[in-house]
């Protein structure tokens, strides 16, 4: 593939690194160079609409965003698509979580997340660290927004994986994004459900399609697209779907730019 059409990129572990909660000048930079060369580029995150439009700003009305795990996507602040989870089962998965101490729930709705009160480090964490837009809520079942995605954060998501994936795995979709947050969706629900939808807005075939990638949550994305990079810091189960591997994002955009591409 000389040429994509489409780049899009996962964001925490893959263009951000180490923790960071902002992007580097010059990845914002060879996105515009992307973007001008007439290439779409789509943000493809677990976060919410709002923080991936803070983080984007320098092109926030030129690129396609692939919100929450694939609930939630949107292009030139169209909605592509928007997929909710049954609304008891939800219910459930709340009341589930807030039996282990452990954990914190936090519900993504369209615009913003829902958090209940009691933790205030961790409403600055989500608020502060992450700059999410976030609603304090008594009790999170009887919000009246459709519920979306259901995360916990914790302090080991391998703590907790194995339990969840046999509770809640038959019901919905579950996924890891990182070493303390795990991640329910819609069952079927996951990244390639919202790029798909982006594909077909944008007229893209999957095959003329670069993703990056280097988590759990990234797996059908990358399974998806014509040619799939994995970081080299990805998790072993997903190393393996790299056609290409590479230690950051910018360095690949570079060599797309360069005419070099990927072969």
């Amino acid at each position: 593939m000389k040429k994509p059409r489409l780049i899009a990129s996962d964001l925490d572990g893959t263009l951000l690194l180490h923790g960071a909660q902002q992007l580097n000048p010059e990845a914002c930079g060879l996105i515009q160079q992307v973007l001008d060369q007439g290439i779409f580029f789509a943000a493809a995150s677990g976060r919410q609409y709002f923080n991936l439009q803070n983080l984007f700003s320098p092109v926030r009305d030129q690129i396609a965003y692939l919100c929450e795990n694939g609930c939630l996507s949107y292009y030139h602040d169209e909605i592509l698509n928007r997929e909710v989870m049954d609304r008891e089962l939800g219910r459930r998965i709340i009341r589930m979580i807030e039996e282990d101490p452990a954990c914190e729930p936090l519900v993504s709705g369209t615009k913003t997340s829902y958090i209940r009160s009691g933790n205030p480090s961790y409403y600055s964490l989500l608020h502060d660290v992450v700059r999410d837009d976030v609603t304090i809520v008594p009790d999170l079942c009887a919000i009246e927004e459709p519920y979306m995605k259901i995360s916990i954060y914790t302090d080991s998501v391998e703590r907790i994986l194995p339990d969840w994936q046999r509770k809640a795995g038959s019901f919905c979709t579950v996924a890891t994004g990182g070493s303390q947050w795990l991640d329910m969706m819609p069952a079927g629900v996951n990244k390639s459900t919202a790029l798909r939808k982006i594909m077909e807005r944008l007229g893209v075939e999957p095959e003329d399609c670069i993703a990056f990638g280097d988590n759990d949550n990234d797996r059908e994305m990358l399974e998806m697209v014509g040619c799939p990079i994995v970081m080299d810091t990805a998790v072993p189960s997903v190393r393996p779907l790299g056609r290409y591997h590479t230690d950051t994002v910018e360095h690949a955009l570079q060599r797309i730019l360069s005419g070099e591409g990927f072969d």
